[in-house]
């Protein structure tokens, strides 16, 4: 019991103080981004939209998404990481409260849009800082601890949003949201040193993106994670509506099912990496058998009719989860070389973009118009074609990769 205590906290160590005041941010942003996993429930019961118009909703926060990414490494790479980050919190903050008034179709789908155009410009920027604050061989680890802290506030904000809608309604929602991404940018704002933007070369910025798009390999392995994240991000649209719906959940009981993600990634994902991150383990097999988790999770929903299971789904798609994402985003900045980091991890960014712009909406239709069951069956085939991908990947991009 002490050896493996004494290895959890050696997962731990070696970070610089800077990337902890990031992490901390991240997760009092991330415990306050209450709405997103509530807001399929949330336009289908408090405003009585029907499921293909949640769809549309869903469409325009993926389009938002997109646009959020590509801008936040074009900001990233120009003024600097540190005043991105900032800019898109405080902003955000400001996005979320006005969303809280917006009823109609029309107008929420234009507040979604700006709403996540605006928050997602933090999510290259927060990746791209860590380059500026850790050091070279703490890197993938300290993405993992970003990620520790964004997944504890997602355990945190789930449990406490399902509370305040029982308890005081939906709108409080939108406001915890505002305070709570304002109050993670002042952090930023008081603590961190400031940091300009790194030189970059004019070759690089004329050509940096004709560069990526020519980096085929690396072009085939954005396909894989696309079809990985979009069947994954079923978890914060139609999975919600299939446990409220189909096997009857109360908002609360959802809110505490979704939050044991967020619990297991906080005590299990930090070692799990510390042990993966080694020249010893293939990063695209270990991808690989995380896909094969994640069809898994869907086809013990499809399979079983017992409610239990679905805690089960959700610890092996948790799993599935800290197998691949940290992973993926390791590879991907480490394809970036001389200034070309940030953009790189847009284009990665802007992946999961995609995959809400198109997950959430196909999601969302096919179970209105065929049923949960064939979707579940469909999310169970892709998510194994995904790894598939990821195998065929490795031998065109290994060549390539440096650790």
């Amino acid at each position: 019991m002490l050896q493996a205590f004494l290895y959890y906290k050696k997962s731990f160590s070696g970070f610089t103080k800077e990337v902890w005041w990031l992490a901390l941010a991240s997760l009092i942003n991330r415990a306050g981004a209450m709405v997103l996993p509530f807001l399929s429930i949330y336009l289908t019961s408090a405003l009585g939209f029907e499921m293909g118009q949640v769809g549309i909703v869903m469409l325009f926060y993926g389009m938002g998404s997109f646009c959020g990414a590509w801008i936040g490494g074009e900001l990233s790479t120009h003024v600097g990481a540190y005043k991105t980050m900032i800019g898109s919190l405080v902003l955000g903050g400001i996005c979320f409260y006005f969303l809280g008034y917006f009823q109609t179709l029309e107008w929420f789908c234009a507040g979604m849009f700006v709403t996540a155009m605006v928050i997602d410009v933090f999510r290259p920027a927060v990746f791209v800082a860590l380059a500026d604050y850790a050091v070279p061989e703490n890197r993938t680890r300290a993405i993992t601890l970003i990620r520790l802290a964004i997944n504890l506030g997602f355990s945190v904000g789930p449990a406490l949003g399902g509370l305040i809608i029982v308890g005081i309604g939906y709108q409080y929602l939108f406001v915890v949201d505002a305070v709570t991404c304002i109050a993670a940018g002042v952090l930023i704002w008081v603590v961190l040193p400031k940091k300009e933007a790194r030189p970059t070369s004019e070759k690089i910025a004329r050509h940096s993106h004709k560069k990526i798009m020519s980096d085929y390999p690396f072009m085939f392995f954005l396909v894989a994670v696309l079809l990985f994240s979009f069947v994954f991000v079923q978890y914060f649209s139609a999975i919600p509506v299939y446990y409220k719906d189909i096997r009857m959940l109360t908002e609360d009981q959802v809110g505490w099912l979704l939050s044991i993600n967020g619990a297991l990634i906080f005590l299990i994902e930090m070692p799990l990496i510390y042990a993966l991150d080694s020249p010893n383990f293939s990063k695209f097999k270990i991808i690989a058998w995380s896909s094969v988790l994640l069809s898994l999770s869907f086809w013990l929903m499809w399979a079983f009719d017992w409610n239990g299971i679905l805690v089960a789904g959700m610890l092996v798609a948790t799993v599935a989860e800290m197998l691949c994402f940290p992973l993926t985003n390791s590879i991907s900045m480490q394809r970036g070389t001389g200034g070309n980091e940030a953009r790189y991890m847009a284009y990665y960014t802007m992946t999961f973009s995609l995959s809400h712009t198109f997950g959430h909406f196909l999601g969302l239709n096919m179970s209105a118009q065929f049923g949960f069951d064939t979707l579940l069956l469909t999310l169970t085939m892709l998510a194994l074609i995904a790894g598939v991908l990821f195998l065929l990947v490795e031998p065109r991009f290994k060549s390539k990769l440096r650790r």
